[in-house]
């Protein structure tokens, strides 16, 4: 089996910094996929750059927390946090609602159909879906996304499960090491969905770079591409400009989205040998 990888940048959108580092990239080699906020303040400029460059990847990076929604709130009143306009400020105050059951699974499909829609009115079609934070980990929230994902022909799916391996040179601190494991108890459910199993969605191995967010330097970076084994891998990184933009948004990644611009710029020789692709391009893992 050749080994494939995806290398996606989240968070297209979300700045002019962000997206500018994703065009740079991607015109240097080194990115081939970005999934789009739909609700980003620089939506517009990054339609902008995936018209201009139709061989990046462009999927959907469906927000349900920390962002205001495109749904009306009043259809959507179990997603929304306290002040009853913007969803939960917070991915803990998602998921303690998500586990306890006060999250209506519809209103998740209507939201994500919203923003799926607003990036196909744009005029791109969308390759994939994955959420911010990672929250379609939970069943509750993977169930009804993947029937969206159906309803609207889109194929692939980011496997948001992170291999033992890559865990172990992410330098993601204890903390988010025993984050990532415990949710990792999750997998066999996922995969267990009707659209995985079939395969009618697809999906890869599992993505790597996820317990070193806000970490992943040059020396991360490579260690993580040496290590890869063979298969169907999605890379996942957040680069860009820490600039004023991105002072005016709420994220904990700023100085560190420099780093990884710089670390996926440095990659380029340990990149060779692999197949680099973007979700549109995915095949089954077994069809070889």
């Amino acid at each position: 089996m050749p080994t494939r990888l995806i290398i996606n940048a989240d968070d297209f959108g979300l700045t002019r910094g962000i997206n500018r580092s994703i065009l740079e990239l991607h015109q240097a080699g080194v990115l081939t996929s970005a999934t789009l906020m739909a609700n980003g303040p620089a939506f517009d400029d990054a339609i902008a750059i995936a018209h201009a460059n139709p061989t990046l990847g462009v999927g959907c990076h469906v927000v349900l927390t920390d962002g205001i929604p495109l749904s009306p709130p009043q259809s959507i009143p179990t997603l929304l946090g306290p002040d009853g306009k913007s969803f939960r400020p917070t991915l803990s105050s998602f998921l303690s609602a998500a586990l306890r059951g006060r999250i209506n699974s519809d209103e998740i499909a209507r939201e994500a159909q919203a923003q799926i829609q607003r990036i196909r009115q744009a005029g791109l079609q969308v390759t994939h879906l994955d959420t911010h934070k990672h929250t379609h980990m939970l069943p509750s929230v993977a169930r009804p996304l993947l029937s969206v994902a159906e309803q609207n022909g889109i194929g692939a799916v980011r496997n948001p499960f992170e291999e033992p391996w890559s865990l172990a040179i992410g330098k993601g601190g204890w903390i988010r090491g025993l984050q990532v494991r415990l949710l990792h108890s999750l997998r066999k459910r996922f995969e267990a969905l009707p659209q995985i199993r079939s395969g009618s969605i697809l999906t890869t191995n599992g993505t790597i770079g996820i317990s070193a967010t806000g970490r992943l330097d040059s020396s991360t970076l490579r260690a993580m591409l040496d290590a890869m084994p063979e298969g169907h891998w999605e890379l996942v990184c957040h680069p860009g400009y820490n600039d004023r933009d991105l002072d005016a948004v709420t994220t904990r990644l700023r100085v560190t989205r420099e780093v990884e611009r710089t670390a996926l710029l440095e990659s380029s020789l340990h990149l060779s040998g692999l197949e680099l692709i973007h979700y549109g391009k995915l095949k089954p893992i077994n069809a070889e």
